[in-house]
């Protein structure tokens, strides 16, 4: 069964647990009451919400997690359940002692996988087809930075309307981008979690002060999925970060993805993309499988349900 996302936004709420049921209050009435079994994600991004010690304890328990957005209604926190996983301390033991070549295999499969993905987004054109050169041509290890490579012609064909740069900190599409990559970013960490893998054990990011590197390694061939669905928003003319824009970016973890020969929704196989990594961790296979957004959905219109 897939998971639901519940976003606090729009109102303030009080959060609260009773009988295993996440309760929404508001001036002292309950509007809306949802098994916590049911919830993958809580986002809140409403800065007059409060919450009880037993809804966070509640929602951990049962594997849910919880993002808080800042100011900038980002998000800026992420609250992750610690495993109860049979083989946790064995999963770990099996990321530390990921031998170098088969690391730079992996981070190979994940340019790749990226790199055809943005190509993707991509109609025919020259930029489409440079694309597909560069992911062929990527080593293992990608000593020739062929993703950097990459992202210089994709951004500028994806929102070729618009002077655009890639910038976090920047205005235009980041702001919509940063929101989709976070919300993509807490579901991956929630599935690392859950396989009983750290998160902060990463393949290709290191930084040591980043607690989801491991996340940050597999959201890169999913990074396209947002991109698209923010060059979506655009065309329709919702450039700002929004309750409407905001919606929609949700809505990915719901879309119709392939993993290899299943279908299911993001969120599932999501799920899918990590078993196949513990797979590689365990020495039983050294191919990642990601999930993709099948050929015969219509990237131009698609049905955004606002």
């Amino acid at each position: 069964m897939i998971k639901r996302t519940i976003e606090i936004s729009r109102e303030p709420a009080h959060l609260t647990v009773r009988l295993d049921q996440f309760l929404i209050q508001r001036d002292g009435q309950t509007v809306a009451s949802i098994p916590c079994e049911d919830i993958g994600m809580v986002l809140i991004d409403h800065a007059g919400t409060t919450y009880t010690h037993a809804v966070l304890a509640a929602l951990t328990g049962f594997d849910a997690a919880v993002v808080i957005c800042g100011r900038d209604h980002l998000p800026a926190g992420i609250l992750l359940p610690l495993a109860d996983h049979s083989q946790v301390v064995w999963r770990i033991n099996d990321q530390i002692a990921i031998s170098k070549p088969l690391r730079k295999k992996l981070w190979k499969q994940i340019v790749q996988a990226k790199i055809r993905a943005q190509a993707a987004n991509l109609g025919d054109s020259p930029a489409k087809t440079r694309l597909l050169q560069l992911a062929q041509e990527t080593k293992s290890g990608d000593p020739a930075n062929t993703e950097a490579q990459a992202a210089k012609v994709y951004w500028s064909a994806l929102f070729s309307r618009l002077v655009f740069r890639r910038d976090v900190d920047g205005d235009g599409p980041n702001p919509l981008l940063n929101y989709g990559y976070a919300i993509l970013r807490a579901a991956i960490a929630r599935s690392l979690v859950a396989a009983g893998l750290q998160p902060a054990l990463g393949i290709h990011h290191s930084n040591r002060s980043n607690m989801f590197c491991l996340a940050d390694d597999l959201i890169e061939p999913l990074r396209p999925m947002v991109d698209a669905r923010v060059d979506q928003l655009i065309a329709q003319d919702q450039v700002c970060l929004d309750q409407q824009s905001k919606a929609a970016l949700l809505e990915l973890l719901t879309i119709n993805t392939t993993f290899e020969n299943q279908s299911g929704p993001l969120m599932v196989n999501i799920h899918r993309m990590v078993a196949s990594l513990v797979r590689c961790y365990e020495g039983s296979s050294d191919r990642l499988a990601f999930p993709q957004v099948p050929a015969t959905v219509d990237r131009a219109q698609p049905k955004i349900p606002f």
